[in-house]
């Protein structure tokens, strides 16, 4: 063999070398730079294809309430079905906080645990629940469920809308500031609806019976222009709220609440709040005037306690006053009423009441929570626009 022959022979093996490296790295950079497009892998490369799979075709996975009214309440049913020839298991998964996942539901039976099996050509619904919260604006919940689906492990199923307000007051809670025993006090609110047709009134009533029958309740219509001035409005009323005297003395707790149709059923409720006075007053140890009650906070029921108030009665008739015990809980407080005094140039009559808990009272606990309500002395004052002072007590008697 010529040397020429061998070098030429070196030569063009270089060149394919060369060549192949050179070929092999454009192939290698235009993958690099060319993104996977959908269809560019076989459903076979993604997933082993198996005959006896169970295979979950869900025709939608996102729904769109459109609007929904703060404190309405949405539903929807989503359809799963199984194509495959196996045995579809499903099983719940998380949702997110305001949406609820309902049981699933089939003509092969309902589930059992948040489980369910849908058979070959079979199918079952799974109904998604949410509750408007807030004062509006979007929102948007989501559910997760999972399948024995080789090809679709996972199935998120989404929920939107816009929450919009059903009703609003102007203003947000009613403050009674000038209540009195011996005199009523009028007062009013406004209140807007946002449904599509104006509001009709089929209850309206305050709540709280203790003292329900002190409120009379009425409404008339707003004008258009007012209800036009409020955005997004489309109807309105004016709440009128009477007061009648004879109220407690004391702190006024009351939610005015009413049935309206806007056409769709709403709830309304307006809290009421403000102080009872009147020509009687308590003062002295223990009582505090902001929450209305004598605190006798902890007591040893071995070895009792003893404290004292005084009811200062003025106006036309304070000479009337005689408070007289009617009741007392608990029953191991011994109330004892002393003779009226009048006070400075004689306009107040100072009364002192004796508040006792005798040693060895019995355990008790009435330490003005949600818990252990208040206690009570009931009093028969003898004063006409007044004739019953009640007095909260907070007391618990330990052993």
């Amino acid at each position: 063999m010529q040397v020429g022959s061998v070098n030429a022979w070196a030569v063009a093996g270089i060149a394919a070398a060369v060549g192949a490296a050179i070929g092999g790295g454009s192939a290698l950079l235009e993958a690099s730079l060319r993104p996977w497009q959908v269809g560019d892998f076989s459903g076979e490369m993604l997933a082993p294809s198996n005959a006896d799979a169970a295979e979950a075709d869900v025709p939608e996975t996102r729904h769109d309430f459109g609007t929904v009214g703060a404190g309405g309440k949405g539903s929807h049913e989503f359809v799963i079905h199984n194509r495959g020839n196996a045995t579809l298991t499903l099983t719940r998964g998380a949702t997110s906080c305001s949406c609820t996942v309902s049981d699933f539901d089939s003509t092969d039976g309902g589930d059992e645990g948040g489980r369910k099996e849908v058979p070959p050509d079979g199918s079952t619904r799974l109904r998604l629940t949410w509750k408007g919260k807030g004062t509006g604006g979007p929102f948007r919940q989501q559910a997760t469920v999972f399948t024995n689906d080789p090809r679709r492990p996972e199935i998120a199923f989404v929920i939107e809308g816009t929450v919009v307000p059903t009703w609003k007051a102007i203003p947000d809670r009613l403050v009674l500031s000038k209540l009195s025993a011996s005199s009523g006090e009028q007062a009013s609110l406004r209140i807007f609806t946002y449904g599509s047709e104006p509001p009709t009134f089929e209850q309206l009533e305050a709540a709280d019976p203790e003292t329900a029958q002190f409120f009379s309740l009425s409404t008339a219509p707003l004008d258009a222009a007012e209800i036009a001035a409020e955005t997004g409005a489309t109807g309105g009323v004016l709440l009128k709220v009477g007061v009648l005297p004879g109220l407690p003395l004391g702190q006024l707790r009351q939610t005015l609440r009413a049935t309206v149709r806007i056409p769709e059923e709403i709830q309304l409720e307006v809290p009421v709040e403000g102080t009872v006075g009147g020509d009687l007053a308590l003062a002295g140890g223990g009582w505090d005037s902001s929450r209305q009650a004598l605190l006798l906070g902890s007591v040893s029921g071995r070895k009792g306690s003893r404290t004292q108030v005084f009811l200062m009665a003025k106006g036309p008739h304070r000479s009337s006053v005689k408070p007289a015990v009617g009741e007392v809980v608990p029953a191991s407080l011994v109330v004892e009423v002393g003779e009226g005094v009048p006070v400075g140039s004689g306009g107040t009559v100072r009364i002192p009441i004796s508040i006792s808990i005798p040693p060895g009272s019995p355990p008790a606990n009435h330490r003005c929570s949600p818990q252990a309500p208040a206690g009570r002395i009931v009093l028969e004052t003898g004063h006409p626009d007044t004739p019953t002072l009640t007095i909260p007590v907070c007391v618990a008697i330990d052993p």
